[in-house]
C-alpha cells in the first residue's frame, strides 16, 4: 500500500531513471491510493517541494495530444483504404475538427479484483485544452468525482471528497506518474487515447458497422506507445512515452471504429501492469481496459487552466509521505 500525505492526498516522486509502477488497481473491497507500488523515502525540503505532488486518494494519474493549430474543413479528410494508414492517421483527422466531446469507461481487473470508471468531457484541439469528470466506484478509498483538466504534458486534479481547499486544484506533470496519467486518473483522455494510434504496428479492417445512422470501419490491431510518443512530439508525446516504460504489455491490442472521414468515433485500449514493482507473476499484473467514445465534432468544450491562485501546493513542512495505515 503507497503512503498517503497530509490532507488525506498522495504523494508521488519523480524518478526520471526508474519510474514506479502504477498502483494495481482500486476495488470496493480493497481501497488504494494511486501512483506508487510502496512508499518513497523523505526528500530534503527543496526537493520535496519540487518534485512531491499531490494527486487524490481514489483513483489509479494527461497528455494532451498534439492536437491542431486549428480547425480545418473536414471535407478535406478521407478514410483511406489501407487500414494499417487509416488508423495512424486518425488521430490527426480527429484533431483537425477542432473540438470533441468525449465518454470514458475505465476498467481495472487484478484476480478477482474489479474497479469500473466512467466519465465525461471534451477536449479543444484548438486550444489544446481538455477537460473530464470522473465518477469514483462505491466502496473506493474515496468518493465523490474527479475532476481534470488536461493539457499537453500537464493535468490539473480536483476531488470532491479529498481534504483541498474547495476550488482547488492540484498541479501534476505527467512525467512525474508512472503511467502518464493514460489511467491513474480513471481515465485517458481524449487526446492521449487517439494519440496512442499514431503507433500502431497492426491494422486489420474487422467489420463494416452502423451507429448512429453512420457507417463505421471497425479495425483491430496492436500499437506501440513508444512509437506513438515519436510521432506526436512536442510535451504532447510525455504520457505516452511515460506509459511506454512502465507498461508490461508493450503491444497494446486496441480496437478503433472510425467514419468515412477518418474521424475516431470510439477506440478500445488494453493496457497492462504489474501491481508490485518488477513482479513477473501472473497473479500481480493488473489489466485495464480504456474505452474512449466521442461525439459533437467542433462542438465548442468548456474547459479552463486553472490559474496560479487556485492551485493547492503541499506545505513545505510536510513530509513527501507518512506510512500506510
Amino acid at each position: 500500500m503507497p503512503g498517503t500525505g497530509p490532507e488525506g492526498v498522495v504523494s508521488i516522486v519523480k524518478n526520471p531513471k526508474k519510474p514506479a509502477q502504477p498502483m494495481p488497481l482500486m476495488t470496493p473491497t480493497t481501497p488504494v491510493t494511486p501512483g506508487l507500488s510502496r512508499p518513497l523515502a523523505p526528500l530534503p525540503r527543496a526537493a520535496r517541494t519540487a518534485t512531491a505532488v499531490a494527486l487524490l486518494a481514489a483513483a489509479l494519474t494527461a497528455c494532451g495530444g498534439s492536437g491542431a493549430s486549428r480547425p480545418q474543413s473536414v471535407s478535406a479528410d478521407q478514410l483511406s483504404a489501407d487500414p494499417l494508414t487509416a488508423v495512424r492517421n486518425a488521430a490527426d483527422i480527429t484533431g483537425r475538427t477542432g473540438s470533441i466531446h468525449a465518454s470514458t469507461q475505465l476498467t481495472t481487473e487484478a484476480g478477482d479484483k474489479k474497479a469500473a470508471f466512467s466519465g465525461t468531457g471534451g477536449y479543444d484541439y484548438v486550444k489544446r485544452i481538455g477537460k473530464l469528470e470522473v465518477d469514483i466506484p462505491p466502496g473506493a478509498a474515496t468518493t465523490g468525482k474527479i475532476t481534470e483538466v488536461v493539457l499537453p504534458g500537464i493535468v490539473y486534479l480536483q476531488n470532491s471528497a479529498a481534504k483541498i481547499p474547495e476550488g482547488k486544484w492540484v498541479k501534476l506533470d505527467v512525467r512525474q506518474l508512472p503511467d502518464g496519467n493514460l489511467v491513474s486518473s480513471g481515465a485517458t483522455d481524449p487526446a492521449s487515447a487517439t494519440g496512442a494510434l499514431r503507433g500502431v504496428q497492426k491494422a486489420e479492417l474487422v467489420a463494416s458497422e452502423s451507429a448512429d445512422g453512420l457507417e463505421l470501419k471497425h479495425y483491430k490491431g496492436t500499437l506501440d506507445l513508444a512509437k506513438a510518443a515519436d510521432a506526436t512530439g512536442g510535451r504532447g508525446a510525455d504520457g505516452l512515452r511515460m506509459a511506454a516504460q512502465t507498461f508490461t504489455v508493450k503491444e497494446i491490442p486496441y480496437e478503433v471504429w472510425l467514419d468515412q472521414q477518418g474521424r475516431v468515433h470510439k477506440v478500445v485500449e488494453n493496457f497492462g501492469f504489474a501491481g508490485v514493482a518488477g513482479s513477473k507473476d501472473p497473479k500481480d499484473q493488473v489489466k485495464v481496459v480504456s474505452t474512449v467514445t466521442l461525439a459533437d465534432f467542433g462542438k465548442p468544450v468548456d474547459a479552463v487552466e486553472p490559474t496560479a491562485d487556485e492551485l493547492y501546493t503541499l506545505p513545505s513542512s510536510a513530509p513527501a509521505t507518512a506510512p500506510a495505515k
